[in-house]
């Protein structure tokens, strides 16, 4: 999501703008570590924040909660950062206001892997999953706290603290994303978000006997006891909230290898995959490969090409939302739960998708101008059994939404019945180390889209992404701008709650 696409948010309460004392643009760059305007990491407040916040008082946590990042952080803000608050009902009328519908191939993309049916609107998806769940963001040095309640001014201090390292982040390193595909933007979300939760932990610590700190606030549960039972579409939230659940540990990871420094390189050269954040030992070695998909299509279709160049798009999907896809749709059985950490409240890790190389998917449509869409996706494997994994995994995600086989030449034909959610024909081969998915309306099209016959698939290592979007569960965060400003959202990081709130804009 490009700067322009932003839309704007109107604040119920404004609580800052102006620059402290000390530069005309900003902060005092000789002060001490630790200092902010008027206060100090270890200032004692005697106002009771358990009744709400005026104003005046929540200006002075915020920048108490600023000296307090500096000193775990060991870096110091270069500016101040405006803070608001908004109803959530505000914010879910001003999001759905700035949405139009998705694209065929936005559709397509999430379509073709069995996360968004095909008589749902992606962005519309999206507006559900953040309307529902996004606890605040962060953006042009603003941050945006959401609340369903305005008449008091309540803040929980884990997500200012997110909210605010977000900001921190932008002002030493940028938090511009280079990557456009959904696979990159996640990884280096991952980094993002891993720090602005590994921060507010290690600012908790400190909580009690070293400092003040306002209570910490578990956000009330949007219903339902699992993650089936969310109100939005959970193969879309364990898509989006990946770098809020394995973001923390990859950055511990960093950590513990080589501090504040590792973690500094990292903003310098971040994570290229999902895969790197799931696996942090593959980081920084384990680049993705690049999988090329020749065109084969006939007459009747043609690739969706990217702006005018006539180029075909292409997008990468990555391990964690094929996880969310296995996991969404039946196929991995076992609660997010398990195998999760105290750093991580989920687990990604799964031996279906563990292999995961490289992907791309490639989207047509039909030139006679109607709506209808399929695509091609092949996917790279680190070996000849990480391919025949994933391949059986399919085979029953299939089944599980109740294909049948078709009897025709050309093997491993589908079909799912008119009136299903993901209704249409499905062509998998696997071959070697690749696996290839061809999806079109009917079983003739899998032809005209993508023939049978056998193709290579080229690979090279260390091929770069493409860029997408960005979000945080059990508080999420809206999706992150690809430029310079980019934004940033949270909820509430603690977990692993039971029903999980949607990511922040973190």
């Amino acid at each position: 999501m490009n700067r322009g696409r932003l839309f704007t948010v109107v604040a119920l309460v404004v609580l800052s703008g102006c620059a402290l004392p000390g530069s005309p643009d900003g902060f005092d760059a000789d002060r001490e570590l630790g200092h902010v305007g008027e206060y100090a990491h270890d200032d004692v407040f005697e106002f009771d924040a358990s009744d709400g916040l005026t104003e005046a008082q929540l200006e002075a946590v915020k920048h108490r909660s600023m000296a307090r990042i500096e000193v775990v952080r060991g870096l110091k803000y270069d500016r101040d950062v405006d803070l608001e608050v908004m109803s959530r009902a505000e914010y879910r009328d001003r999001r759905s206001d700035g949405t139009g519908n998705a694209s065929a191939f936005a559709n397509e993309i999430w379509r073709g892997a069995f996360v968004v049916d095909g008589e749902t609107d992606v962005n519309r998806a999206f507006d559900d999953l953040y309307g529902d769940s996004i606890q605040g963001y962060y953006v042009n040095d603003r941050i945006v706290i959401i609340t369903d309640d305005t008449d008091e001014i309540r803040i929980d201090r884990r997500i200012l603290v997110h909210e605010l390292t977000h900001a921190l982040q932008d002002q030493h390193f940028g938090i511009a994303r280079e990557s456009e595909t959904i696979d990159g933007i996640r990884a280096e979300n991952g980094l993002l978000e891993g720090e602005a939760s590994v921060v507010p932990g290690r600012y908790d610590r400190r909580c009690g006997d070293e400092w003040q700190c306002l209570p910490a606030v578990q956000p009330p549960a949007t219903g339902g006891e699992t993650l089936a039972d969310l109100p939005f579409n959970a193969g879309l939230f364990l898509s989006i909230y990946v770098p809020y659940a394995e973001g923390p540990p990859f950055v511990t990871d960093l950590h513990d290898r080589g501090g504040w420094d590792a973690v500094d390189a990292a903003h310098e050269a971040p994570p290229r995959s999902t895969a790197q954040l799931i696996h942090p030992e593959r980081y920084p070695a384990t680049e993705p490969v690049d999988v090329s998909i020749p065109d084969r299509s006939s007459d009747e279709w043609r690739p969706i090409t990217d702006g005018g160049d006539g180029e075909a798009r292409t997008e990468t999907i990555g391990e964690a939302t094929l996880f969310a896809t296995l996991w969404a749709n039946g196929v991995i059985e076992r609660p997010l739960t398990e195998g999760a950490t105290e750093r991580s409240q989920y687990n990604y890790s799964h031996s279906a998708t563990a292999g995961w190389a490289g992907d791309s998917i490639r989207v047509y449509q039909r030139t006679d101008e109607s709506d209808r869409t399929g695509h091609v996706w092949r996917l790279a494997w680190e070996s000849r059994a990480d391919a025949a994994a994933f391949g059986d995994a399919y085979r029953q995600l299939l089944a599980n939404r109740g294909a049948d086989r078709v009897d025709t030449a050309g093997n491993g034909v589908y079909r799912i019945p008119e009136g299903e959610a993901f209704e249409g024909a499905y062509r998998i081969s696997v071959t070697g180390e690749t696996v290839e998915i061809v999806g079109a309306p009917t079983v003739d099209d899998l032809e005209a889209i993508h023939p049978a016959e056998s193709g290579s698939t080229q690979r090279t290592s260390g091929a770069a992404l493409e860029p997408t979007a960005t979000l945080e569960p059990a508080g999420i965060s809206e999706p992150t701008p690809v430029d310079a400003s980019r934004r940033s959202a949270s909820a509430s990081p603690d977990g692993p709650p039971k029903t999980p709130r949607a990511p922040a804009d973190g």
